[in-house]
């Protein structure tokens, strides 16, 4: 096994450790665009469920490469990005099983806790995402475009100025009372 430089650990262990407090993370898709994907580290990787009735997997399929980022906790902006090896567990196997009972044991709100990793092996898919060698993006070497999806085109406009009337018309005069004589 080769030594990892400084820089290399360091990266490692950024990934590992915004995989780990990040419940959520964005995945690239086959159009180029990020989607999020529920999920949680298990041994060394990232591990997700999808298809049937779980979330969407987005066409990620055995063997394809992808990028995923994490967000930072605090300010909820994008920490860092790396790119990854997908690879689909078979299910009844032993690493399925471990990573099944690590995702039902982060699974909070599933209507069949106790037998939803059968549910699983029946429908849908576990993948893991293993980090791939390649340059991690990380908060010293971000992009500097904002990666913000344009907007839908629509007829609606935005606000124009109140006009200045208008407090009159709605709140009316403030009347002076009458004096008494």
């Amino acid at each position: 096994m080769t030594e990892l430089s400084g820089a290399e650990l360091l990266d490692r262990t950024l990934v590992e450790e915004s995989a780990k407090k990040s419940g959520l993370l964005w995945v690239r898709v086959a159009d180029g665009t990020d989607r999020p994907l529920w999920q949680t580290w298990h041994d060394g990787a990232v591990v997700l469920v999808g298809e049937g009735a779980e979330q969407p997997l987005h066409g990620l399929a055995d063997g394809q490469s992808t990028v995923l980022t994490a967000r930072s906790k605090d300010k909820g902006g994008r920490l860092v990005s790396w790119p990854v090896r997908v690879e689909q567990l078979a299910p009844g196997s032993a690493e399925w099983t471990a990573a099944a009972e690590e995702l039902r044991a982060k699974r909070l709100n599933s209507p069949d806790h106790e037998s939803v990793t059968d549910r699983w092996a029946r429908e849908s898919r576990l993948l893991r995402l293993v980090a791939a060698d390649g340059p991690v993006s990380g908060p010293d070497a971000l992009p500097d475009g904002s990666h913000a999806a344009a907007p839908v085109p629509s007829p609606a406009t935005t606000r124009q100025p109140v006009p200045a009337a208008l407090p009159k018309l709605l709140f009316g005069r403030r009347r002076k009372p009458r004096k008494q004589k």
